[in-house]
């Protein structure tokens, strides 16, 4: 397309220079959780208002920002965008695909949910197919696409909000505090109990402990 969007160039440069070449409607698309061994991969995907409305206050890269600003932020993006969905590939689904390709899905199928639909997508890392439509992966793009960050935020609290569901059901195991992800504690627990119906046998770190739980 002889698109060149400089990576200093603001976090709005992407769909100006999209909008620019023809492309009105460009939707950004980000997973939380495909590095934790439990509880599900979230994917959003979002298309936000072009020009100043569409400009959210404190967006950035949702690993950038405190859970307080999050908060606020996914606030803002649900309320503010042209449209947003989101999408919960479970565990179990997880460790019959692999990470790989649980992630793709999770983005595929998130962008494939809007409504208008997008006429360029752009996703964080790693290429897409079967969306009908032109699309970019971005290395790091939820930090330099606003519609990658605002993607990035909603799969974040959409995740950290569904663990903390499960906190509720599974105490035992403080996914309130290490939401899923291989922590410290979160092994220690896990060695303590086994794995639970929502953590993903493909990690290593799982398998182990089911020898640990049957003793």
């Amino acid at each position: 397309m002889g698109i060149v969007v400089r990576r200093d160039a603001g976090i709005y440069a992407y769909e100006a220079s999209l909008r620019r070449a023809g492309f009105e409607l460009i939707a950004g698309a980000d997973e939380a959780g495909r590095g934790a061994c439990a509880g599900p991969l979230v994917a959003a995907a979002v298309i936000l208002k072009p020009g100043r409305g569409g400009q959210i206050p404190g967006l950035a890269d949702s690993k950038l920002l405190s859970p307080a600003a999050r908060e606020r932020v996914y606030d803002q993006v649900v309320s503010r965008a042209l449209a947003w969905s989101v999408v919960s590939v479970e565990a179990r689904e997880c460790d019959e695909l692999g990470m790989h390709h649980a992630d793709l899905a999770g983005l595929r199928r998130a962008l494939l949910r809007l409504a208008p639909a997008g006429d360029f997508a752009l996703t964080d890392g790693f290429s897409v197919d079967g969306l009908g439509v032109p699309s970019l992966a971005i290395w790091k793009g939820d930090r330099v696409a606003a519609c990658v960050a605002a993607a990035s935020v909603v799969a974040k609290v959409t995740r950290d909000r569904i663990m903390a569901g499960w906190h509720e059901d599974l105490p035992e195991y403080a996914f309130d505090i290490h939401k899923g992800y291989c922590t410290p504690l979160h092994q220690e627990r896990l060695d303590q109990h086994g794995p639970s119906r929502i953590h993903r046998m493909c990690f290593d770190n799982v398998r182990r402990t089911i020898k640990v739980s049957a003793l």
